[in-house]
């Protein structure tokens, strides 16, 4: 099994929205509205925004594949708050769950917030999505608040905020 974490780049883009739109068909409905699906879709997965996110400095987006096929990708960011980077969206083809991506995704966050010099991971999960949060807390995350964000269009995100404290980087590394 050959496995490959990448950057994204703006050839990727749509097979990285198309998968966005499998997975969430995949695991929203019975957490979200349809028309929340949609809605959120259209706003976080738009081609032209995608490939603009792909050009700041403070943003970056990698995908895993499997033997040469798209299985998931990541999002993370700088949060604005000194020390803290937020993994913004991790989405595996539901086909392939449980195979470990997820956690290997993970990891690639990790690394590059230590890298950066983050010492806190943090994340937004629907408060109702207990299968991620699971898998969350797996890996070594806890909540640390809930919110309540209006996102527009009658919508919003109704979510734990949940946080990983990293480990110190090695002296030497």
């Amino acid at each position: 099994m050959d496995v490959l974490i990448s950057p994204v780049t703006a050839a990727d883009v749509e097979a990285i929205a198309a998968l966005a739109r499998v997975v969430w068909q995949h695991t929203y409905p019975g957490i979200i509205s349809q028309q929340q699906i949609d809605f959120m879709l259209a706003q976080r997965y738009q081609p032209p925004r995608m490939r603009e996110e792909l050009t700041m400095a403070d943003i970056w987006w990698d995908q895993l594949t499997l033997d040469g096929q798209l299985a998931g990708f990541v999002s993370c960011l700088l949060s604005g708050q000194p020390g803290e980077m937020k993994l913004d969206k991790l989405y595996v083809d539901p086909q392939r769950q449980r195979m470990g991506i997820g956690a290997r995704l993970v990891d690639h966050v990790v690394a590059r917030a230590l890298a950066v010099g983050c010492q806190t991971l943090i994340l937004a999960v629907n408060k109702t999505n207990q299968q991620a949060i699971a898998a969350y807390r797996k890996q070594g995350f806890a909540i640390r608040e809930s919110v309540c964000v209006d996102i527009g269009g009658g919508f919003v995100m109704d979510d734990f905020i949940m946080a990983r404290t990293l480990p110190e980087r090695a002296a030497g590394s």
